[in-house]
C-alpha cells in the first residue's frame, strides 16, 4: 500500500510538470511506473505462495506430532500391561516415552512463542527505548524458561540412561551366577544408591518456583590448564565434581558451596591458593614496615593492595578471604576484653557511654549542616556522618598492646577510657545496622510519612535498648553462676592437653557472639564481653588464655588487614589525591577537635591530661565503614562516587593514625611509660 500510494502521489505531482517536460521523458516515466507496479505484484504473488507453503508445512508437522503423541500414549499403555517386563524396565521405557512427549510439546510451544515475539517486535516502535527494553526483557525471560526446561529434560535423559544401565546390569546378574565378592559389591552398590537418594536435597527443583527466585544466564569457566590433552581426564573429573567457576551477566563470580554428591570430599583450591599467597607476601611487607617504623598491620594492608583488584588481581575468593578475616576481628576484640576487666569498665562506664553518644550527635549535626549547604539529601548526610564517627577498635587495640595504667592514685588511665568508648561505638554500630532499613525507606518516603519514620526509628532504638538490657542480664547470670565452674572444668580437663582449653574458650566466644547476634546487637560486642567475663576469674587465668589465643589472633588478623587492602584503590587515590587529602585531614581534625571538646566536659579535672591521647586514638575512621558503605551503595543511599570517597578517606585516615598517636604519646606520656605504650 505504501508503494502504490507513493506511485499515485508521484504521478499526480508529475502531471503538471509533464506539461513542461518533453513527451519522450514523460513516456519513460510512465513506463517505469508500470514496471514498478508489475514488479510489486510479482513480489506479492511470491509472498502469498511462500506463506501458503509454510502454513501447509506447519500444519502437516502439527498433525504428524499429534499422530506421534497418540502412538506414544498407546506404547506407554502397552508397556504398563506387559507382564514380561520387570518394574525397572517398565520405568525406563515409560520415562523415555514421556521425555519424548515433552520434547514434542516444547518444540511446538517454541514455534508459537517465536511467532508471538515477531508480532510483538513488529508492533513496537524502534524509537521507543523503553518499549524495546521491555521486549528484550520478555525475550530474555522466555529464553531463560526454555533453557531451564531443556536443562531439566537433559537431567531426565541422564536419569533414564542410568535406569537403562541398571536394568542391563540386573539382566546380566540374573543370567549368570555371582561370586560371594560380586554379591557383596552389588549390595554395597544398592546401599550407596539409596544413600545418594537420601542425602540429595533437590535444591534446584525445590527453589525454582520460590517467590523472588530469578533465572540468570551464567558462564561456566573451567580451571586454566596449560596442556589440554594432558589434563583432559582431570577436567572431566572436575566437571563431574562441579569445581568450576560461574560468572553471571553482572560479572559476579560464584564457586561451589554445597555439592550434589556429599559423599566425595572437595576443597576450594582457589581459596587455598589465596590464603597461601597472602601468608607468604605478608612476611616481607610486614618486615618492611617494621624496618621503617610503621606498625606491621600496614604491611598486611599493602599485601592486600598488591594482590587485590588494583594490583596483581590474583585473589579469586575475595568473599571467602574477607569472611575468614572477620574471625581476626572476633579474636582481637576477645583479647581486648580479656585485658579490659569489669572493674576498669565500671570505673569509666559513664565516660564510655556519654562520650561516643555526644560525638555521634555532633558529627550528625555537622553533617546535616554541610549537607544543607551542599544540597545533599538528609539520609545521605546522616549515613556519611555516622560512618565517619566510628573509629577502628582493632587498630587502637594494637596501639594499646602492652600499655600501662595511670600511675597516680585515683587517675583514670587513657586505655580504659579509649577502649570503653570504642566498645560503645561497637554498640552504636549494631544500632545503626538495625536502623539502616528504616533509613533506606526514609530516603524514598514523602514528607507526610516523616512522623511515621521518626516513630519507627524510636521503636527500633527501644528494641536495641531492650536487647542491651537482655545482654547485660545474660552477662550477669554467666559471671555469677556459669563462667567459674566452666573454666575450672576446662582447666581440669586440659592438663597436658591445650586443645581442650583452646576449643572451650573458642566455643564460649562463639556462644557469646551468637547470643548478641540473636538479640540484634553486634557480634563484635559479644566477643568483647566474652573476654571481659573470663578476665573476671583473675590475672592467672587471663595470662594462661592469652598465651593460647594470641597466635590464633595474630594469624587471623593478618587475613583481616589484608582483606582491607583488597578494597584500597591506589589509582583512584592518585587521581583525586588533592581532594582526598583535604577531606581526610578535615575528618581527622574534626574528630580530634570534637573528641577534645566532649572529653573536656565529661572527664574529671584530675584526668584532663588524657583527653589528648584519647582524642588522637579516636581521630580515624573505622574499617567497618567498608561494610556499611557497601550496604548503603546496594540500597541506593549513596552513589558509587561517594562510596569510593568513603573507602579512600577511611584508608588514608588509618594510615595517618599511627603518626597522630605517636605525637600524642610523645606530648602527654612521660618517657618511662612511652616505651611500653608505643
Amino acid at each position: 500500500m505504501k508503494v502504490t500510494g507513493f506511485i499515485s502521489l508521484w504521478t499526480l505531482v508529475s502531471l503538471p510538470c509533464g506539461r513542461l517536460a518533453n513527451p519522450a521523458e514523460h513516456e519513460d516515466v510512465v513506463k517505469h511506473a508500470i514496471k514498478l507496479h508489475r514488479g510489486k505484484g510479482a513480489v506479492i504473488t511470491q509472498r502469498k505462495q511462500w506463506v501458503l507453503e509454510s502454513c501447509r508445512k506447519l500444519s502437516g508437522l502439527l498433525r504428524q506430532k499429534n499422530v506421534v503423541l497418540n502412538k506414544l500414549k498407546n506404547a506407554i499403555r502397552a508397556v504398563e500391561k506387559d507382564v514380561g517386563l520387570s518394574d525397572e524396565e517398565k520405568l525406563f521405557q515409560v520415562h523415555t516415552f514421556e521425555i519424548f512427549q515433552k520434547e514434542l510439546n516444547e518444540s511446538e510451544n517454541s514455534v508459537f512463542q517465536a511467532i508471538h515475539g515477531l508480532q510483538r517486535a513488529l508492533q513496537g516502535d524502534y524509537k521507543d527505548v523503553v518499549n524495546m527494553k521491555e521486549s528484550s526483557r520478555q525475550r530474555l525471560e522466555a529464553l531463560r524458561e526454555a533453557a531451564i526446561k531443556e536443562e531439566m529434560e537433559y537431567v531426565e535423559l541422564l536419569a533414564a540412561e542410568k535406569h537403562q544401565v541398571e536394568a542391563l546390569k540386573n539382566m546380566q546378574h540374573q543370567n549368570k551366577s555371582l561370586s560371594m565378592l560380586d554379591e557383596i559389591l552389588e549390595d554395597v552398590r544398592k546401599a550407596a544408591d539409596r544413600l545418594e537418594e537420601e542425602i540429595e536435597e533437590h535444591a534446584f527443583d525445590d527453589n525454582k518456583s520460590v517467590r523472588g527466585v530469578n533465572f540468570e544466564a551464567v558462564l561456566r569457566v573451567e580451571e586454566d590448564e596449560a596442556n589440554s590433552k594432558r589434563n583432559a581426564s582431570k577436567r572431566e573429573v572436575e566437571d563431574d565434581l562441579g569445581l568450576s567457576m560461574l560468572i553471571d551477566s553482572q560479572n559476579n563470580q560464584y564457586i561451589l558451596t554445597k555439592p550434589r554428591d556429599s559423599t566425595i570430599p572437595r576443597a576450594d583450591h582457589h581459596f587455598i591458593k589465596d590464603i597461601v599467597t597472602i601468608g607468604m607476601l605478608s612476611l616481607p611487607c610486614g618486615w618492611l614496615c617494621t624496618t621503617i617504623g610503621l606498625p606491621t598491620m600496614f604491611g598486611y594492608i599493602i599485601c592486600g593492595v598488591l594482590l587485590g583488584p588494583s594490583g596483581l588481581n590474583s585473589i579469586k575468593s575475595i568473599v571467602q578471604v574477607e569472611t575468614l578475616g572477620e574471625f581476626g576481628v572476633f579474636f582481637t576484640l576477645f583479647l581486648v576484653g580479656l585485658e579490659f576487666s569489669p572493674e576498669r569498665l565500671r570505673k569509666v562506664w559513664k565516660i564510655s557511654l556519654q562520650g561516643p553518644c555526644y560525638m555521634t550527635v555532633l558529627m550528625i549535626a555537622f553533617g546535616l549542616l554541610w549537607g544543607h549547604l551542599l544540597q545533599i539529601r538528609p539520609t545521605q548526610s546522616v549515613f556519611i556522618s555516622t560512618c565517619l564517627s566510628l573509629s577502628s577498635t582493632p587498630l587502637v587495640s594494637r596501639f594499646l598492646a602492652g600499655s600501662v595504667r595511670g600511675d597516680k592514685e585515683g587517675d583514670i588511665d587513657y586505655s580504659s577510657v579509649l577502649l570503653g568508648m570504642l566498645v560503645m561505638q561497637d554498640v552504636q554500630l549494631g544500632l545503626f545496622i538495625a536502623v539502616m532499613p528504616t533509613l533506606i525507606q526514609a530516603g524514598v518516603s514523602t514528607h507526610s510519612s516523616i512522623f511515621k519514620e521518626i516513630l519507627r526509628i524510636l521503636i527500633l532504638i527501644g528494641q536495641i535498648l531492650f536487647s542491651l538490657a537482655a545482654v547485660f542480664l545474660v552477662c550477669l547470670v554467666t559471671k555469677t553462676y556459669l563462667i567459674g565452674p566452666y573454666y575450672r572444668k576446662l582447666h581440669a580437663e586440659s592438663k597436658g592437653n591445650k586443645e581442650i582449653l583452646i576449643l572451650g574458650i573458642t566455643a564460649f566466644i562463639f556462644l557469646m557472639l551468637t547470643i548478641t547476634e540473636l538479640l540484634d546487637v553486634s557480634m563484635e560486642l559479644g566477643c568483647f564481653l566474652a573476654g571481659a567475663l573470663i578476665s573476671s576469674q583473675g590475672h592467672m587465668v587471663t595470662e594462661e588464655i592469652m598465651s593460647c589465643i594470641e597466635p590464633i589472633r595474630d594469624f587471623l588478623a593478618i587475613i583481616f588487614f589484608a582483606s582491607i587492602g583488597l578494597h584500597v584503590f591506589p589509582t583512584f587515590v592518585i587521581y583525586e589525591l588533592t581532594v582526598l587529602l583535604f577531606l581526610t585531614l578535615s575528618v581527622v581534625i574534626m574528630k580530634f577537635v570534637l573528641a577534645v571538646l566532649v572529653l573536656s566536659l565529661i572527664l574529671p579535672k584530675t584526668s584532663q591530661y588524657i583527653k589528648w591521647i584519647v582524642s588522637a586514638g579516636l581521630a580515624q575512621v573505622s574499617e567497618f565503614s567498608f561494610v556499611l558503605g557497601s550496604r548503603a551503595r546496594r540500597a541506593g543511599i549513596i552513589s558509587r562516587e561517594v562510596y569510593l570517597l568513603i573507602l579512600s578517606v577511611t584508608t588514608l585516615s588509618l594510615l595517618l593514625a599511627p603518626a597522630l598517636w605517636r605525637a600524642a604519646i610523645m606530648k602527654c606520656v612521660p618517657r618511662p611509660e612511652r616505651r611500653s605504650s608505643t
